[in-house]
């Protein structure tokens, strides 16, 4: 009999223990998830705010944290040790810092043509000075050579010939953010650049030296500029054709907003592309263990990769853009054929430096 009370006393025992166990784990909840943070051009912001994309990211055990900055500054200004990743909005941005950090690889999961955002009233004056045009795959092309002509002759909005809508006195120029910071703007300059070294990527310091007397009024004569693309997008957002008549724009800037439907996208806004454009190429360049694991699951996760397309950037599943592009009828280029490489980042950089040190 007292054989019987100590086994039973012992299964008991065992199962009291178990639950214990069992318990004391639900207390204790799911492993800590590993915080990871990055720096990152602020138009990704976003995204990366999304609870979605933090749950997804939890899901495999990390939390992401970022911090913004310039394209340009994440190379030059960052202290990039606080960081497990960096992840400019181009190539060549992101292949200094690989080269300086001495990383061994990168991942791009996703890009952006670069794109004008306008208004209708504005599209039709530049259609009417030969500027704009149908492109043959349907979209509205934004003539970069004619466009530079007429900035070569300072040409003035109210100076277009049967202007009746917007007569301002300003200048004709596209509004970016400021070339010194921002990889939107260093985006356009490398179009720019193309279109005045003779259809050609610059690839000499001669060439730079010859070009920027060409394109620096298409960039100082703007005047102020914002520092960051994310700025400059919500004052076209918010105070209209009076402030900015013409912007250049991330495309995912201005589809994110067509595709959530939230209304920031008015009736008389357009997207038009430049020709050429540059494809922006967002980079992200690990720096530590924990950053390679946020470029693989950015790159290769499905559901990330859906909340990018979500954003309005083409990811490398095209079928989950032309989805978002078909059901909600967004202004997206379908095939974009004049799209040209920005130039290596040194003679970006030194086109920048060069036209920087003609500022007044």
């Amino acid at each position: 009999m007292k054989r019987w009370v100590g086994v039973i006393l012992a299964v008991v025992l065992a199962g009291v223990a178990v639950v214990a166990i069992v318990l004391g784990n639900r207390e204790a909840g799911p492993p800590e998830a590993v915080v990871v943070r990055g720096v990152i051009g602020s138009e990704k912001k976003p995204f990366f705010d999304d609870p979605r994309v933090k749950a997804a990211f939890a899901k495999h055990g990390l939390r992401v944290e970022v911090d913004t900055a310039g394209s340009r500054q994440i190379v030059t200004d960052v202290d990039l040790s606080r960081y497990a990743f960096a992840f400019p909005s181009s190539v060549p941005a992101a292949e200094r810092i690989k080269r300086d950090r001495k990383a061994t690889t990168t991942y791009s999961p996703f890009y952006s043509p670069m794109a004008v955002a306008t208004f209708e009233p504005i599209a039709e004056l530049l259609a009417k000075a030969g500027i704009l045009d149908k492109s043959g795959s349907g979209y509205q092309s934004f003539d970069i050579k004619k466009y530079l002509d007429l900035v070569a002759k300072g040409t003035r909005w109210d100076q277009i010939p049967g202007n009746s809508t917007y007569r301002a006195r300003k200048r004709v120029l596209l509004t970016t953010t400021d070339i010194r910071t921002s990889n939107s703007a260093a985006m356009y300059l490398s179009a720019i650049g193309y279109v005045a070294n003779g259809d050609d990527v610059p690839t000499s310091g001669a060439q730079i030296a010859r070009i920027a007397p060409i394109v620096a009024p298409a960039v100082l004569d703007q005047g102020f500029a914002e520092s960051t693309s994310e700025a400059s997008f919500d004052d076209y957002l918010a105070l209209g054709a009076g402030k900015t008549p013409m912007l250049v724009v991330y495309e995912a800037q201005y589809l994110a907003h067509v595709f959530a439907g939230d209304g920031a996208i008015k009736p008389g806004m357009r997207l038009v592309y430049p020709s050429p454009t540059v494809l922006s190429k967002h980079t992200l360049v690990p720096l530590a263990e924990p950053g390679s694991r946020v470029g693989e699951l950015l790159t290769e996760d499905p559901e990330l990769q859906a909340l990018a397309a979500a954003y309005g950037f083409r990811t490398t599943d095209p079928q989950a853009f032309a989805a978002l592009v078909a059901k909600t009828t967004a202004p997206a280029a379908a095939d974009l054929v004049d799209v040209v490489e920005p130039p290596a980042y040194e003679r970006l950089d030194q086109l920048i430096t060069t036209i920087d040190s003609a500022r007044p």
